[in-house]
């Protein structure tokens, strides 16, 4: 079980209130694991440019988070092909999913109600 909430559609997971668009179902797993492989590669990478001062190498390697979060589907087009609008980066409060949002919220501000770790 993740430990953000996804929406009912699948599309999004929930951090702090905010909607995050989930990697492409369609992707084989072993291109899905390799992709984020690259992903992880790439954000250290970020974290040693930032740490080494180099803005070139820094604005390099974001751009390869940026391509890589393309290609898992987290950015850019759209993995979904009925039309619905993307909401990537929203607060959920401000979209469609704010009253499955709120309800969910509700269930688990219950008393006796306790997430798994």
């Amino acid at each position: 079980m993740s430990k953000y909430p996804v929406t009912p559609d699948g599309r999004y997971f929930v951090v702090r209130d905010r909607l995050w668009r989930c990697s492409n179902p369609a992707l084989a797993e072993d291109e899905r694991q390799a992709l984020v492989d690259r992903l992880m590669a790439a954000r250290r990478e970020v974290k040693q440019a930032k740490a080494a001062d180099d803005t070139a190498r820094l604005h390099a390697a974001r751009q390869s988070v940026d391509a890589t979060k393309t290609a898992l589907g987290e950015r850019g087009p759209v993995w979904w092909n009925d039309g619905a609008a993307d909401f990537n980066r929203r607060m959920v409060a401000n979209t469609p999913y704010a009253h499955w949002y709120a309800q969910l919220v509700s269930g688990l501000d219950r008393p006796g109600h306790h997430q798994s770790p």
